[in-house]
């Protein structure tokens, strides 16, 4: 048994949702097979969109017909313009409503959140047949949708069988898998944000899932050109890396083993309804950008020497939860955003006290934070040319974020989420702009 498949093993024994994962050329022959051993007898729905009808849900339902089984008529979206917006959600459930068929949701991002929070809307269990290693939440507990202007993750258990066909997935559309390797080394600064989380005890790291996710992240990682060629053991590879990382989300039920401040980029710009050119931009594209920015302020974290940091005068520079709202409103002028900063940055302050404790600890166990850090740490170099080499954006502009756009995003991202990441370390230390100078003075 191989690394990878021993870890996909152990994964699926601490899932707490998933019972079935088949990664394989030609998969989605065995569609019938796995729906019968899930499922038994029950009838079932394709879900999916008219590309991923094409790819691959009209050959999942005639191998489902052919088995003898009631296939209801598939609910097929439009494929332009799909996200996952809330009223997809309303449509799918409107088409499981009156009969008792398991969905079967043919497609990758948005097609799968969307069934997913349906299917537990409707109290059923559903499968997912992947058609692109473009993200990581096939087999992640809950699901990410837009609901009245703001980027929400509702809970809701992951698919109790996942089926990636390697050929379809390998043929995906121009682009689809470079956003899924964008969204896999991000796992590179999400683990750097764990790792200071639990240095000051905000967040422990749970050492089984930390490994799940970070033990073979550099072999996942490798070959980064292989992507952007479709090498068919590159993309095994990168859809058994999504499926794993996904799985530790569902193991923990929460996303903190595999975002954090890159994320908070790509939540943010979703809040905006960011397009470019008419398109929306990938998840993975912009956590790829976000994941560029966030080692930026690594690397001017790191070379920082806080056991100088005049903790009195971070402490005095910090701003009350009144001025803090003051930013804000500033800040953001979409009234359901402006009420989600408000929230998730009030749920995270410290008082002036509690800062100073956590501000102490910093400068004193500075040398050993700093090492933890180290060992994980990626320059932002390194990353740049192993997302140029799979195909993905490099430049904030490549996907229309200007650089000025850009600086203002940091401090918007801080606040729109609760998670403690780079961005609260910097902000609580009075550092900030000492930390985005340096970004930008060595961004290409």
């Amino acid at each position: 048994m191989s690394a990878d498949d021993a870890l996909v093993e152990s994964a699926l024994r601490r899932a707490r949702d998933t019972r079935k994962l088949v990664v394989a050329a030609g998969a989605k022959r065995q569609v019938p097979a796995v729906f019968g051993e899930l499922f038994g007898e029950s009838p079932c729905i394709i879900i999916a969109d008219e590309n991923t009808f094409a790819a691959a849900g009209k050959d999942v339902q005639d191998g489902l017909r052919a088995s003898g089984r009631t296939c209801l008529e598939p609910l097929v979206l439009e494929a332009r313009g799909l996200y996952a917006e809330y009223s997809y959600v309303t449509r799918i459930q409107s088409a499981l409503a009156g009969n008792q068929a398991i969905p079967v949701a043919v497609g990758s991002g948005s097609i799968n959140d969307l069934t997913k929070l349906a299917s537990h809307l409707c109290g059923r269990q559903y499968l997912s047949v992947a058609t692109a290693a473009s993200m990581d939440g096939y087999t992640a507990f809950g699901a990410s949708i837009t609901h009245e202007g703001s980027k929400q993750t509702f809970d809701c258990p992951a698919p109790i069988g996942v089926v990636a066909d390697l050929d379809v997935i390998a043929a995906a559309p121009e682009g689809l898998n470079a956003s899924g390797y964008a969204d896999l080394v991000a796992k590179v600064p999400a683990g750097l944000d764990w790792l200071l989380a639990d240095s000051l005890g905000v967040d422990a790291v749970d050492p089984e899932i930390w490994e799940m996710v970070q033990s073979r992240l550099d072999v996942w990682m490798s070959d980064a050109a292989g992507v952007k060629r479709r090498d068919l053991e590159v993309t095994r590879r990168l859809t058994l890396a999504l499926m794993v990382t996904g799985f530790a989300m569902q193991a923990s039920c929460s996303s903190r083993p595999v975002s954090g401040a890159e994320h908070q980029f790509s939540h943010l710009w979703d809040m905006e309804h960011h397009s470019y050119r008419g398109i929306t931009p990938s998840h993975g594209f912009k956590v790829g950008i976000g994941s560029l920015a966030s080692l930026g302020l690594y690397e001017a974290v790191l070379a920082h020497d806080f056991e100088k940091m005049d903790v009195d005068a971070s402490v005095k520079a910090w701003p009350t939860l009144a001025e803090n709202d003051a930013e804000i409103g500033k800040l953001f002028e979409i009234p359901e955003l402006r009420q989600k900063a408000i929230l998730e940055s009030t749920t995270k302050y410290v008082d002036h006290d509690a800062l100073r404790k956590q501000l102490e600890q910093l400068k004193r166990d500075w040398p050993q934070i700093r090492e933890r850090l180290s060992q994980r740490m990626m320059t932002v170099d390194a990353l740049h040319d192993m997302l140029e080499a799979a195909g993905c954006p490099v430049r904030s502009e490549d996907i229309g974020v200007s650089r000025e756009r850009l600086r203002i995003s940091f401090r918007k991202a801080y606040h729109i989420r609760r998670r403690f990441t780079i961005f609260d370390l910097i902000r609580r230390a009075n550092i900030w702009d000492h930390c985005l100078d340096q970004v930008f003075s060595k961004a290409k």
